[in-house]
């Protein structure tokens, strides 16, 4: 394993970092410590990088959002306050720039969000590692981290056997707990609490919820799109809220980017209450006097279903999820299915298991790392991306915090580096 040029900022017999993970964060703090002259070594589990990644951009790679800094920055709710200091020193704009630098341009869509011209994640993934190697950063597949040995040194269950490694610094890029499949399994958490790292259980987010549909409803509708609605839902603080967007029926209740975009709320009131309404309005379009007034029409001998297609515009699942939640009987009462039909209370009572979540809330506590993003009660150790404890919507805001946490323990490293140990 040679040793690559030292940087003048940071000590020649003082800059071989570990970075255990190989997904966007490990791989972008991998990059600035190399830039720098630091001896890197990435340590990834799979037998190659980015598979998330990779993955993840299969219908769009969404990299990072055009919103304005403040209101990025409130996509990332309690954690806001830092998450905003991050962004400070690598922002939506410098990861568009980095992503040219790769020779990949970026485009903002009509919802404002920011995705390569090609809309692809292989192609862009492909030339960060081919650089990356020929930087002399060293990737080590199938190298599973398995914690520290008395001596302090990381541990890896290799393809070869058990494997020491002594780092001056090491830079933890785990992931959370979604799509487990794919590297992101969780597993750190036991090594991490042992080590007596404060942590914030994993949860799932940007995730689906469980209604307790009928056999009869789920049969038949399920995988069939609700668009448009809009979502009305009530915060921890009492505030109401509302969201237009489109969903999906599953066949355990509901999901799809609008019920994502509301995931945090929904599944911290399940939490608290055990049980979430969400309610839709099936038909944005119309306001409820309109509604009861076409409702209230004769049908004649047209059937419910035909009478709320013509009259109302409502069909589909739209129409099997009226009745799923009236019940037949009250389908014949037209200022009924007017009132629902603009609030549909739909009874969430879980969360959709972490492994189906797009990503995951908990993980190490922002306490228990320095502003460097250092844990405090391991000096020399770092912590980027999902397995800190933040979480945000889907639109890009994910891969940017991950980027932008990465920046900022990659330059907390060369500053523990560059002191005099």
């Amino acid at each position: 394993m040679g040793e690559a040029a030292a940087s003048g900022t940071v000590p020649a017999g003082r800059r071989r970092v570990a970075v255990v993970g190989g997904g966007p964060a490990g791989l972008f703090a991998a990059e600035r410590l190399r830039a720098s002259g630091c001896e890197v070594h990435v340590f990834e589990a799979k037998g190659s990088a980015g598979r998330k990644f990779l993955v993840a951009g299969k219908g769009g790679l969404n990299l990072t959002h055009s919103d304005p800094p403040a209101l990025f920055a409130s996509r990332y709710r309690e954690r806001a306050g830092e998450v905003a200091s991050w962004l400070e020193a690598f922002d939506a704009d410098a990861l568009r720039a980095w992503a040219l630098g790769l020779g990949v341009p970026t485009f903002v869509g009509s919802s404002g969000r920011v995705f390569p011209e090609d809309l692809k994640a292989a192609p862009l993934l492909r030339g960060w590692v081919r650089r990356l190697r020929a930087q002399g950063v060293h990737l080590h597949v199938h190298h599973r981290w398995a914690g520290w040995a008395d001596d302090g040194s990381l541990r890896f269950d290799a393809p070869d056997g058990a494997l020491a490694f002594d780092a001056d610094a090491t830079v933890l890029a785990l992931g959370g707990g979604s799509w487990p499949q794919l590297g992101s399994d969780g597993a750190w958490q036991a090594l991490l609490r042992d080590a007596g790292i404060d942590l914030a259980p994993l949860q799932p987010a940007n995730c689906g919820f469980d209604a307790g549909w009928s056999p009869h409803f789920a049969a038949r509708h399920a995988g069939a799109p609700l668009k448009p609605v809009v979502a009305h839902w009530r915060e921890a603080d009492g505030s109401v809220h509302a969201l237009q967007g489109e969903c999906v029926v599953s066949e355990h209740g509901i999901e799809g980017s609008l019920v994502y975009a509301i995931s945090a709320a929904l599944r911290d009131t399940i939490a608290r209450e055990g049980h979430a309404i969400l309610e839709l309005d099936l038909v944005p379009g119309r306001d409820l006097a309109r509604l009861q007034h076409d409702l209230a029409r004769p049908r004649g001998k047209r059937s419910v279903s035909e009478h709320l297609r013509r009259a109302a515009g409502i069909d589909g699942a739209k129409a099997g999820l009226l009745r799923e939640v009236l019940g037949a009987d009250a389908m014949h009462d037209p200022a009924a299915v007017a009132a629902a039909a603009k609030r549909l209370p739909l009874r969430l009572v879980r969360a959709r298991p972490i492994a189906e979540a797009i990503s995951s809330a908990g993980g190490i506590r922002l306490e228990a790392l320095d502003a460097q993003l250092m844990l405090r009660a391991r000096p020399g150790t770092f912590a980027a991306g999902e397995m800190l404890d933040w979480e945000a919507p889907t639109g890009g805001y994910l891969l940017t915090a991950c980027y932008a946490s990465a920046h900022v323990a990659a330059a907390g490293v060369l500053r523990w580096l560059s002191t005099p140990a």
